[in-house]
């Protein structure tokens, strides 16, 4: 009896990617220890001493809705993904116009995201990447035979992105649009694409992205400070500066847990954008590295797993696994490059460990439609063993 129980466990644990599993467990971890670490000291000065668990408690519940919808996810077959990923996605859209009208749409720091529902605030811009995911990924393989012809493979899923971009540079969130164009242009280099559409769109978006930089007067300020804090370090340097100190005090091995200086009002957005910080302050480069790692492990095996569904001859999922691993890889990035002040500032988490009900909701989502990928792996292989 012990024997058929042990047997069947095993049997459950190996139809799992259980690397996969870990580094995301780790990860997840490690993002709510810091956050409660990060975020003690704001949390008791907007709520009292006696709360100083506000943040820690207000992510673990987001993060528990985040395993439900998660488990919830991982029961939906692929191919009912690929049959209404359209309807979806057009809903996502629909949600970002809905953030634009006013009475709607909650503005936050000058920049209009969220969708009120009094108890949470809902950004669909997060939700928005996966759906996009999704979409294109569907989209290239149907359009296989296409893709090399500008007109019926390339320009249709153009203006879809532009729709997508210009509604998310409304808001604005110009760090979205950079995922979600991040995103599109990888599923179709993934997809087989032309090279030299490929190349000339590159062109086109370096020249947009240059446009938009000039266009705005705080997309600019953001590159002057980024490319010198130390000139305004009370100012536009003020966010990066202190950014840079925390990493410069934690050197090897950090300050010990619960040590940060920084998070004591120094620095903004301490437990969101700039966890990363606090983390490199408290736990060094030992810490950070270890972070790192574990993006990069969790980025292998979405792309192992979705070659193996390739090779599988399923290209919807293997380009949906890869296209998550990519996301979470790119906005990872940008977050870590942002802390360390080789990027400009944005306004984007860092997936798995940031404060934040949407990202973290969305993040799990992304991560329960890898699984399911993985899991329908190795029902077929265990077909074809048979």
């Amino acid at each position: 009896m012990i024997y058929q129980a042990n047997n069947q466990k095993q049997r459950v644990l190996a139809d799992f990617d259980q690397a996969l599993v870990w580094s995301v467990v780790l990860l997840l971890s490690i993002g709510l220890i810091m956050i409660y670490s990060a975020s003690i000291a704001i949390a008791e000065a907007q709520f009292g001493a006696d709360r100083a668990g506000y943040y820690l408690l207000r992510h673990s519940a987001y993060l528990a809705i985040g395993l439900l919808l998660g488990l919830v996810t991982f029961q939906v077959p692929m191919r009912i993904w690929q049959k209404y990923v359209t309807y979806v996605f057009m809903i996502s859209v629909l949600m970002l116009a809905l953030v634009l009208i006013p009475g709607i749409g909650h503005e936050v720091n000058g920049s209009q995201r969220w969708i009120s529902l009094y108890v949470v605030n809902i950004q669909p811009s997060e939700f928005v990447k996966l759906f996009m995911v999704l979409y294109t990924a569907d989209y290239v393989s149907r359009k296989a035979g296409d893709l090399n012809s500008f007109l019926k493979g390339f320009l249709p899923i153009t203006v879809v992105l532009s729709i997508v971009g210009f509604l998310l540079l409304l808001e604005p969130d110009f760090g979205a649009f950079f995922v979600v164009t991040a995103l599109v242009m990888s599923i179709l280099f993934l997809g087989g694409v032309s090279l030299k559409i490929f190349i000339a769109l590159i062109g086109i978006l370096a020249i947009g992205l240059y446009e938009l930089i000039l266009s705005s007067e705080y997309r600019m300020a953001r590159v002057v400070a980024f490319m010198d804090p130390w000139a305004d370090p009370y100012g536009k340097g003020y966010q990066l500066s202190h950014a840079l100190i925390a990493f410069g005090r934690g050197e090897w091995f950090g300050v010990g847990l619960g040590g940060s200086v920084e998070k004591l009002f120094y620095l903004p957005e301490a437990h969101t954008d700039f966890l990363l910080s606090v983390l490199a302050e408290e736990l060094g480069f030992v810490g950070v590295a270890a972070v790192i790692l574990l993006f990069v492990w969790l980025i292998m095996r979405a792309f192992v797993i979705g070659r193996l569904a390739a090779k599988l001859g399923n290209p919807f999922s293997a380009l949906v696994a890869q296209g998550v691993g990519i996301w979470i890889g790119v906005q990872a990035l940008i977050n870590m490059g942002v802390n360390m002040g080789v990027l400009p500032t944005k306004g984007l988490t860092l997936p798995l460990l940031s404060f934040g009900g949407s990202s973290i909701t969305a993040n799990c989502i992304a991560l329960a439609v890898i699984l399911r990928i993985d899991w329908e792996n190795r029902q077929r292989l265990r077909g074809l063993n048979v």
